[in-house]
């Protein structure tokens, strides 16, 4: 059939993509999408941790950030637990480095210090976050694509157990800062392995051709690792890290980078007479925003890996070092939705007879933007009532001034749905509050942590003075 000239939105009949479905109970939750304690009583409230939306709102304001304290941790604890398993048995182990660039906060660094996992920071800021939670300095991994003088001079003032260095020119830098503090410096050569996955597809040639990395098959990888091995006094190299993309729901791109990662382990032992001790395989696991996605729990993931990881080490005769592992958005992601306020309800009517109802909440692109930026797609649910009224497609969308200001693009809602009602839109504990602005001059929204009954703040909503207090 022939797409319509103005989009599939105009086409006869739109009701939204192939994966949204009708729903039979439009109250009905899809447990993948939330955190494990979120339930909907029988007065349709929503609650997390024994606390209902309706408290919640009245206590901390919408729009809020609302995470499942036990949810995060015990995912944690699945992906620490599982990968030492593993890979406990083929190799010295695997430890497991949460990408705090999914979200970070001090309370959040405390959680990961206190559930055994290290801690993957990118900036100085975040690296004092880390600081300030008492992570101990072995435990942090440092990455960055232009690390300046002072953060690596911060980094190895307080010890952190690696530096993976992005470029040939970092190399130096890093071995000038570990020479006047007289130290070495730990690092991992960051290698493009000419491999992006996304989802079930993967493609394998020509995706160098980005600021991450050094080159694998234009020979900067191993001449990194060669450079780094001949300055002994001042760096020691652990290993090599790869990364080859995000929201991944199978191993099946693993299976061309690890061939190309361990071809390149294998090289080094042999020409430059060390077997490296760690190989870091990135993060990018993906987990379920809406009813289109599948991901894989990890101890799936883990025993997909490890079956890659110990066919190529086997067939190039090399031992299978200790594995690394980075998720940040499978970990926090699940743990989190955003609560918002609706306000202004309007009906839209499309091409070909169809209608979608926009519905306007108290929040928007500043306190997410993945919508806008990535295309990508959210669900949600009216959190404070039950509705008996038959669904309706809507789009929920912000307050600002820009018509991309969407948070989910398609969803079917109860056609009753109000100004005051509450709204909750799931998954949202990953690049949320990171990515988050003060666009329009929205003050930001808080972090409410929620456990065993109990609400807290662990990081405050931004007031109009926060907004005022750095202009001159």
């Amino acid at each position: 059939m022939r797409a319509h000239e103005a989009g599939a939105l105009h086409a006869e009949g739109y009701r939204g993509p192939a994966w949204l479905q009708t729903p039979v109970d439009v109250n009905a939750l899809v447990p993948s999408l939330w955190a494990s304690s979120v339930d909907r009583g029988d007065d349709g409230v929503l609650s997390v941790g024994g606390v209902s939306v309706t408290e919640l709102a009245a206590e901390f304001g919408t729009p809020a950030y609302v995470i499942d304290e036990d949810d995060f941790r015990s995912r944690a604890r699945a992906f620490k637990q599982t990968y030492a398993e593993v890979f406990d048995s083929l190799s010295g182990g695997a430890d497991v480095y949460y990408a705090g660039k999914a979200f970070l906060c001090t309370e959040v660094a405390r959680w990961v210090r206190d559930e055994g996992l290290h801690l993957d920071v990118c900036t100085g800021g975040e690296l004092a976050v880390a600081k300030r939670a008492g992570v101990p300095g072995e435990r942090i991994g440092f990455h960055g694509n232009n690390k300046t003088v002072a953060e690596i001079r911060d980094a190895l003032d307080h010890g952190v157990g690696r530096i993976v260095v992005d470029s040939l020119e970092e190399i130096d830098r890093v071995a000038a800062v570990a020479g006047q503090l007289g130290v070495v410096a730990p690092v991992l050569v960051r290698v493009t392995v000419g491999v992006e996955a996304h989802t079930h597809e993967f493609i394998a040639t020509a995706h160098e051709d980005q600021k991450f990395g050094l080159s694998l098959s234009g020979g900067h990888a191993f001449e990194a690792a060669r450079r780094i091995l001949d300055q002994p006094d001042t760096l020691r190299l652990l290993g090599l890290h790869s990364h080859i993309g995000s929201q991944i729901f199978d191993t099946a791109g693993f299976e061309v980078s690890a061939r190309r990662i361990v071809g390149l382990h294998t090289r080094i032992a042999r020409e430059l007479g060390v077997e490296l001790p760690e190989l870091d395989l990135g993060g990018g696991f993906g987990i379920a925003y809406t009813t289109e996605h599948d991901p894989l729990p990890p101890r799936h993931l883990a025993a997909g890996m490890a079956e890659i990881i110990e066919r190529e080490c086997r067939a190039d005769g090399v031992a299978v070092p200790r594995i690394s592992i980075e998720p940040g958005r499978a970990i926090a992601g699940p743990t989190t939705f955003t609560l918002y306020e609706v306000g202004t309800v309007k009906p839209v009517d499309l091409d070909g007879g169809a209608q979608r109802v926009y519905v306007s909440v108290d929040g928007g692109m500043s306190d997410n933007v993945r919508t806008a930026l990535y295309d990508a797609n959210y669900s949600c649910t009216l959190a404070s009532r039950a509705s008996e009224a038959e669904p309706v497609l809507a789009r929920v969308v912000g307050r600002h001034c820009e018509s991309g200001d969407i948070v989910v693009k398609d969803e079917f809602l109860p056609a009753d749905i109000g100004a005051g009602d509450l709204l909750a839109v799931p998954g949202t504990g990953a690049y949320c509050r990171s990515l988050s602005s003060q666009y329009n001059h929205t003050p930001r929204p808080p972090v409410v942590a929620v456990r065993d009954g109990v609400a807290r703040v662990i990081v405050r909503r931004e007031t109009i003075d926060d907004l005022l207090a750095l202009d001159v």
